[in-house]
């Protein structure tokens, strides 16, 4: 059996949890893409989450001369 959590009685803070992630994950997919810093506290330390850059590889883009062929 599984124990129910209890939720506030107030309206307004029902959902704050959600919205909260739903936020951070925003910031934080905004700050990937656009490759600045998002500081989060873990373990009582400031850490950047968005430092992860090795997983975002920009697709290299051929070079090509003046007459337009790609080298």
């Amino acid at each position: 059996m599984t124990a129910k959590k209890n939720l506030p009685k107030d309206a307004d803070l029902a959902n704050v949890e959600k919205a909260l992630k739903r936020a951070a994950k925003t910031a934080l997919d905004l700050a990937r893409k656009t490759h600045t810093p998002c500081y989060v506290v873990k373990e009582g330390k400031i850490v950047n989450v968005a430092e992860r850059q090795a997983d975002y590889r920009p697709e290299k883009k051929k070079s090509t001369d003046r007459t337009g062929r790609t080298e």
